[in-house]
């Protein structure tokens, strides 16, 4: 440890001792328990916090021994809030001979990041435009109501049923992309008005809970693509992601699938079942293995208000098959466009198109507290920064992108299945290849 020094009270403006610390030192405390991380240049011990914290303890885990700063401006709205709460675990901060960055980080690239975060800041990028959710919402419930009426007017027929079930699987995808704003505290400027919207949506317009997404997704935006740390591709059990681990797995029989063969069973596996039967089976898992009790209610107000509304005019169980075969169309809509958002920006013909592009599939943003209504604003940015550093930025037709998912899950069999990395875990890479 260095010597000690000074730093100034944020809240009562006294001073107060403090130690120094260098990269080495920090890098020595990762393991659960015993975890320090840095924002700021500021060291702080959340050895104990990680189990209080809102966001998980496993996103916090993952940067143990590293610099967290950039994620902790990017899930925190109000950060002079979050920094008051997080003063007691403040030990010391870096040394003045050590960088800012971990892992010898390209320190230009960084630094042009977070002008170009303060950039988007000044230009109004982080503003909501309430009608835009407003109508959002409304436009779900209208689908829902719509399609209940179907079923009251026309009766359980075959050609109704397929339009009611249309429609809801609509209703659903789009509850889906809602939660997810209010899941990213990116709608209301209080955080606790956005939980709660949050678990109105997810819950009981959806039937899921917002403690399991808010444990798997925050660690998808904060390690993207990062093998076990990201959820999103770490699915043993049906997949492997790569070029060559699929080929490794499958030859040396790891795990329980041939992952060498993975790329011909993808389309019949990965599109129909991930929402119906894998999420499914998570949601209720994480609700009842983590006490989630708040959650299991509002996700149980969902089944009740679906089952006494369906169950009147199909039965128990057409009311089951309806609901997994709304499930199963949800499942592919999200699969397709959660692929198309990785591979690719989809790039559309107009402003107008593009805001209609944002409603339907919704995008997958490097700040996840934007309001998605304005990443049309921030794309140009983006590749401005990605053309300095030679990172890779994809912008293709809708049916470009639906033919890339299609080329990149059934291409040569050597491959495997493989995601294209985003423009984050590009950052990433990057930045290990100065290292």
């Amino acid at each position: 440890m260095g010597g000690g020094g000074q730093q100034t009270d944020r809240i009562t403006g006294t001073n107060t001792r403090f130690s120094t610390y260098t990269w080495e030192e920090v890098q020595k405390h990762t393991k659960s328990g015993d975890q320090w991380i840095v924002v700021e240049r500021k060291v702080y011990n959340v050895s104990q916090w990680v189990k209080r914290h809102p966001g998980g303890l496993r996103i916090i885990g993952h940067y143990a021994g590293e610099d967290a700063t950039e994620a902790f401006t990017a899930f925190h709205p109000d950060l002079p809030l979050v920094r008051k709460y997080m003063k007691p675990l403040l030990i010391g901060e870096l040394e003045a001979s050590e960088p800012s960055q971990d892992r010898q980080k390209n320190a230009a690239l960084v630094e042009d990041f977070r002008a170009l975060r303060e950039r988007l800041e000044a230009e109004g990028c982080f503003k909501t435009q309430p009608l835009f959710f407003l109508l959002h919402l409304g436009h779900i419930l209208l689908l829902e109501v719509i399609a209940l009426m179907l079923v009251w007017y026309f009766g359980t027929g075959w050609i109704n049923t397929a339009i009611v079930a249309v429609l809801m699987a609509t209703a659903q995808s789009q509850a889906g992309w809602l939660q997810h704003d209010f899941g990213h505290l990116s709608v209301c400027k209080s955080s606790r008005w956005n939980h709660l919207v949050h678990k109105f949506v997810i819950g009981h317009l959806k039937g899921a809970s917002a403690g399991w997404w808010n444990h798997r997704h925050f660690q998808h935006h904060a390690k993207p693509n990062v093998f076990k740390k990201d959820p999103d591709v770490n699915m043993l059990n049906m997949f492997v992601v790569g070029k060559v681990q699929p080929v490794e797995y499958g030859v040396k029989k790891v795990k329980h699938l041939p992952y060498n063969h993975q790329h011909k069973y993808f389309f019949f596996v990965g599109p129909p079942l991930l929402i119906p039967v894998f999420f499914q089976f998570q949601i209720f898992h994480n609700m009842v293995s983590h006490g989630l009790w708040v959650d299991l209610v509002w996700c149980i107000s969902y089944y009740v208000r679906y089952f006494l509304c369906y169950t009147q005019f199909y039965g128990l169980f057409w009311a089951v098959i309806l609901f997994n075969f709304v499930r199963f169309m949800e499942s592919h809509w999200f699969v397709w466009v959660t692929q198309m958002n990785w591979l690719s920006i989809v790039k559309m013909a107009s402003v107008y198109l593009w805001h209609f592009t944002t409603v339907l599939c919704s995008c997958l943003s490097l700040f996840p507290t934007m309001p998605r209504h304005n990443y049309w604003r921030a794309a140009p940015h983006v590749r401005a920064l990605c053309d300095k550093y030679g990172v890779k930025y994809q912008e293709k037709t809708l049916y470009g992108a639906f033919a890339d998912i299609i080329r990149y899950n059934t291409h040569l069999k050597s491959h495997g299945f493989t995601f294209k990395k985003s423009f984050c875990s590009e950052l990433f890479l990057y930045n290990m290849k100065q290292h």
